[in-house]
Parts: C-alpha cells; sequence; structure tokens
C-alpha cells in the first residue's frame, strides 16, 4: 500500500472547540477516509498548540495553572472528536515529551547551519494570532484576522530566522511544484509575498515563560509558531530510527490565515535542516454565517453542540463537506442545514436505502437476485464512480458529495421508471430481477462512496445489505464491480427521521 501522511493545524488551547475547528477535521478525515478506501496506508495527524502567551493568559484568567489548562482543553477537544468518529491515527499536544525532544532536534541543525541569530525585535504582536505584524499587516492599528483587539508594542532581545535567505529557494520549489500550495489563488497569492522580499523572523519570545526553553537560554523560550510548526515532524517520531518511513507528510489541511507559515516559513526551516519538504498544503475556506467568519474572538459564532445535535454528527459532517466548498469560503444557516437534511439525507438517500431493501424483502424474500445484465442504472453509476474520484483526487469534497447524490437522484428515478411494483404484479420475473439487482448495486456503490461523508450511518447500510466486517474494509474494486447476488438483506429503519423537524 502507499504512504499517505495527512495532518491538520492544531488546534490552539485557548477555548472550546467551534465550527470552524470541526469543519478542518471533518475535511480532513473526509481525504483520509477516501485515501483508504483507494488502499492508501494513511496516517492522519490531528492534535493541539499549548505554548504561547494567549493561552497562558486564558489559564490566568481561568484561575488555573497553565499545564492542568490545557490538559482540560485537549480533553474536550478529543471527546469533540470522537463523537465525530474522526479517524486520526495520532493526536499530538505540544507539551509532550516527544514534541519538546523533536523541537530542540530541529533547531540544534537549524542553529550548526548558521541560520539563526540574536538581535532585538520592535514591532507590533498580535497575541491572538500569536504573530509578529507589519505597519502594512494591520488596518487601523488592528489586526484585520481580530479587528476587535489592538496590537500590542513589543521590544525585547528575540533570536531571528533567516528567512530571507530562502527567498530563491522558496520560488523555484513553486516553480517546479506548483501544486504545493492548493488551492492556486492561494498560491498566487503566497508567490506574490515571497517575491516582494522577505524579512528575517523572530523565533524566541524572552518574556513568555510558557513555552519550550530555547537550547542554551533558559531566558528565551522558543517562539510559539516556530514550535507548533514542529508537530508534523515530531509526530513521525523524529530524531529517532523509522521517521523517515512516514516522512515527508503528503498533505498539510490549514485554514487561509496561516498559509504563509506552512508554504513559506515551514518549507524554510525543513530546508535549513535538510530536510525533505511536505509534498504539499491545502488551504481550505471559511465556514461563514451572517456575513463573518466563525471567531470566538469576533463574536461570530455557532454553539457547535446545538450544531451536532440539532440532526447528529453525520447530518452535520454531511451539511458542512456538501454545502462549503472545500477550495472557497461558504455560508452556514439553520435553514440550509434542515433543507439539506429533508432533502438529501432523509428523502434521498435514505429514502432510497429503505425503498430497495424493503422491496428485495418483499419480492424475492430478502435474497439480491442473480443477474448479470447491465441496465441504465449501472452505467449511471460507473459515470458518478468516475466523477466522484475525479473530485477527491482533487480534493474537492463539495463535487465529491454532488457526483454521489446526482446517483442518489437518478436511482430514485429508475425505481419510478421501472416500476417494480408493476413487474412484480405482472410477472415479469426477469427484468425484476435485474431491476433490483441492479438497485442493489447502486445502493452499495452510493453507500460505500458516501462513508467518508457519514461514516456511521452507512453501516447500518452495510449491514442491511447482508455486508460483514467494516465498510473501511471495502475496496475499490468491489465498488467498481459490486458481487451481491445471494446476499440475505434486511428492511431498515428510517436513516434520517424526520419527526423531529416540526419541533426545531
Amino acid at each position: 500500500m502507499a504512504k499517505f501522511y495527512i495532518t491538520t493545524a492544531i488546534d490552539y488551547s485557548n477555548g472550546e472547540p467551534h465550527i470552524g475547528h470541526a469543519f478542518e477535521k471533518l475535511g480532513a478525515d473526509c481525504i483520509a477516509r477516501y485515501r483508504r478506501l483507494r488502499g492508501d496506508d494513511v496516517h492522519f495527524v490531528i492534535g493541539m498548540d499549548e505554548h504561547g502567551q494567549n493561552v497562558l493568559q486564558a489559564a490566568e484568567k481561568a484561575g488555573t495553572p497553565p499545564g492542568e489548562w490545557v490538559d482540560r482543553i485537549a480533553d474536550m477537544f478529543q471527546e469533540t472528536w470522537r463523537e465525530f468518529h474522526i479517524s486520526n491515527t495520532d493526536f499530538i499536544r505540544t507539551t509532550e515529551e516527544r514534541h519538546t525532544r523533536c523541537v530542540t532536534k530541529l533547531l540544534e541543525r537549524i542553529l550548526a547551519a548558521d541560520d539563526i541569530y540574536k538581535g532585538n525585535y520592535e514591532g507590533f504582536y498580535c497575541v491572538s494570532c500569536e504573530a509578529f505584524k507589519l505597519d502594512k499587516d494591520l488596518d487601523d492599528g488592528s489586526c484585520p484576522e481580530h479587528p476587535n483587539l489592538k496590537v500590542a508594542w513589543v521590544e525585547e532581545p528575540n533570536f531571528f530566522f533567516k528567512l530571507s535567505k530562502f527567498a530563491d529557494e522558496l520560488l523555484q520549489l513553486y516553480e517546479s511544484n506548483p501544486d504545493f500550495l492548493r488551492p492556486p489563488a492561494k498560491m498566487n497569492e503566497i508567490r506574490n509575498i515571497v517575491q516582494s522580499g522577505l524579512q528575517d523572523i523572530s523565533v524566541s519570545r524572552a518574556r513568555v515563560p510558557w513555552g519550550i526553553p530555547w537550547p542554551g537560554e533558559e531566558t528565551h523560550t522558543v517562539y510559539v509558531w516556530f514550535d507548533a510548526l514542529i508537530n508534523y515532524l515530531s509526530a513521525t517520531g523524529f530524531p529517532d530510527s523509522g521517521w523517515e518511513e512516514m516522512w515527508p507528510a503528503d498533505l498539510h489541511v490549514i485554514g487561509p490565515d496561516i498559509a504563509r507559515f506552512h508554504a513559506v516559513i515551514w518549507p524554510a526551516m525543513l530546508s535549513s535542516a535538510a530536510l525533505p519538504l511536505p509534498r504539499g498544503v491545502w488551504s481550505h475556506g471559511w465556514v461563514k454565517t451572517s456575513g463573518g467568519r466563525f471567531s470566538k474572538t469576533a463574536g461570530v459564532r455557532i454553539e457547535l453542540k446545538e450544531a451536532m445535535s440539532r440532526h447528529g454528527t453525520d447530518a452535520l459532517r454531511y451539511f458542512l463537506l456538501r454545502e462549503v466548498p472545500w477550495d472557497a469560503d461558504g455560508n452556514f444557516s439553520w435553514e440550509r442545514f434542515d433543507a439539506r437534511y429533508t432533502s438529501d439525507l432523509a428523502d434521498g438517500y435514505g429514502n432510497l436505502a429503505s425503498r430497495v431493501l424493503a422491496m428485495i424483502v418483499k419480492y424475492r424474500a430478502g435474497k439480491v437476485p442473480e443477474s448479470g445484465d447491465t441496465m441504465s442504472l449501472d452505467n449511471s453509476g460507473m459515470e458518478a464512480l468516475t466523477e466522484y474520484a475525479d473530485a477527491m483526487d482533487g480534493m474537492l469534497l463539495h463535487l465529491g458529495a454532488q457526483a454521489i447524490w446526482r446517483l442518489v437522484a437518478d436511482a430514485n428515478s429508475f425505481i419510478e421508471e421501472m416500476a417494480p411494483w408493476t413487474l412484480a404484479k405482472e410477472e415479469s420475473d426477469e427484468l425484476l430481477d435485474a431491476t433490483l439487482a441492479s438497485l442493489a448495486r447502486c445502493l452499495f456503490r452510493i453507500t460505500a462512496t458516501a462513508a467518508p461523508f457519514l461514516p456511521t450511518k452507512v453501516r447500518e447500510v452495510t449491514r442491511a445489505l447482508g455486508l460483514h466486517g467494516e465498510v473501511s474494509d471495502i475496496n475499490w474494486q468491489e465498488i467498481s464491480s459490486p458481487r451481491l447476488a445471494g446476499s440475505s438483506v434486511t428492511k431498515l429503519a428510517p436513516l434520517f427521521p424526520k419527526d423531529h423537524i416540526s419541533d426545531l
């Protein structure tokens, strides 16, 4: 199997998880599940960013020691991801010893390359971003990402990384690998930043005690972003033997506000340390509501727990990944969530599964009939499978879901066209067998390819189809050529009940 190492940005430990956090994890999980479906050996890492001034302030405000604070926040995030059935294979925290050791070793390599020097920093700092800001980065004295907060002026001795040294090397990377950062519009933006000139960056803090100690300098801690980026490497076990089997990462999934860190600073750090660069970075868009993106600082939020409980976690997964383009911004509204739930899930996939299984039980005593005939629905299924694979390979998750649900509509139309109830009444056994067999194959294809979007609900359908084992055991060849003849099927309770909607 091919190795596929995928990561998300680690979440900052200054508050509860929100829909923006969830969107990124759900999208990455969808990609990871799809890659497993295609036969890859997937290593999927998520985690927590637990150092820095912002975390220290949040802990102090809560009257809690920072170590206890980050433990509590990490538990909260992990429980949320369990409820969403995120299939990560590792959960890394930057307070772990394995991470501290990796950061120290990587810094030693960069220091040995003479790419760090000591100087004094004078300038603006956004505590919420944990990022140093130039005048041109500000909007009327505020950080554009956190418009309700004024940036602070900082003067302190720091260690600096020679980022400017790597400008030509980065431009060569973008030229040789135009897909290094996607979507293309984000790559163009980052290329322009590098072409306009890079400045050396501060990589330590002199007055922030909550962090990884700087090697040989007890009064300094490692700048939180320099620390956080290294988690992708520390999750491989670097510098212990075996880390090369996993590294480099195949895909870093991140938000658009941190593309510069991942497509400029991170590859420069790795290059300085003479380590392989990641193969790609994907910058997804924002989930917005009422014209603004979800942000605790900006005061724009919908309670994640409320959204999870409205129609269940699978429904929320599907809605976010179908409604919000993976390569652009998209909007969340309760009205659209309810509409998608009703049309796509309850009346679409759920209704189709119930009808197909019920007809096989009624007309063929619960056995999928033998039929080698290819019908129009089989052709539609193969076309949808090709469209789905193209979209998912291109990370356009919303288009992948669109291809599947177009097949759901085709299958429901096929039922009305063929009218199995009429074929049964007319005793057109051969045509009825072909119709029911084709519908069973179609339901199987839809269910297997919908698994990255609806990981728990599809289990109910595969069991009702008489399949043993987990959905994750299904391989791509089985989806291309389903063999269901003779399988014993059972009726299915409504997958997506509508009786609660009137109470919302």
